[in-house]
């Protein structure tokens, strides 16, 4: 009998050929592996909130932030459109999902209530350190690798009312020496893993599979 012995499947391997039929799913979320951010904003009475977020994706120097229409940072971008994108790493995880459960509204939002607590201080909260910023109000995370000073430009709400898309303009970047290609300007992909949100589990980024053509750094 001839029997072919076929190796174990790792982690992220896609088969070699398509299946035939996928499963129609209907997920609660789609978090299907974006980047972590913690996003610092000024509070009404001249304090600051920090909060986590996993929807961010860039467009050239803008950046694009979808929030839920209720929380503070939603509530401070409205009227004070300051904010620092600040970005993690993946060894900080810790630090986010401290944040996670806490928000800076009081009262509570309703919505928020059987799962989220009021706190004050989230820098203390999360055992973060805050760091004065050189163009906008709200303080930067000193120990996230990147944190882009950013104004926001246009905040209004998606089509089911439930959140707030933020567009928000880079002034300025801030990252951490180990992580830029020496001599230049780039960040070194090598050397800079986002912190990822994938499904609500927190990941790092894997071995380098390829670059693109556009690619600036080197191979």
């Amino acid at each position: 009998m001839n029997t072919t012995v076929r190796p174990c499947a790792e982690p992220g391997d896609v088969p070699s050929t398509a299946p035939s039929d996928h499963l129609t799913i209907t997920p609660s979320v789609l978090y299907f592996g974006t980047p972590v951010v913690l996003l610092s904003t000024e509070n009404e009475d001249g304090s600051f909130n920090l909060a986590p977020m996993s929807s961010a994706w860039a467009l050239g120097q803008a950046i694009v932030l979808g929030l839920g229409a209720e929380g503070q940072t939603a509530h401070n971008l409205r009227d004070r459109p300051e904010l620092v994108i600040n970005m993690p790493a993946p060894p900080q995880w810790q630090a986010v999902e401290r944040l996670a459960p806490l928000t800076g509204r009081s009262p509570v939002p309703v919505n928020k209530r059987d799962r989220f607590r009021f706190e004050r201080d989230k820098f203390v909260a999360a055992d973060l350190r805050p760091t004065p910023s050189e163009l906008v109000r709200p303080p930067r995370v000193a120990d996230c690798p990147l944190q882009l000073e950013a104004r926001a430009t246009r905040v209004q709400p998606d089509v089911s009312g439930g959140f707030l898309i933020v567009e928000a303009q880079v002034l300025r970047v801030h990252a951490d020496p180990r992580i830029v290609v020496p001599g230049s300007q780039h960040i070194d992909p090598a050397r800079w893993s986002p912190l990822i949100y994938n499904f609500r589990h927190y990941f790092g980024l894997g071995p380098e599979l390829g670059h693109s053509f556009r690619s600036q750094t080197p191979h």
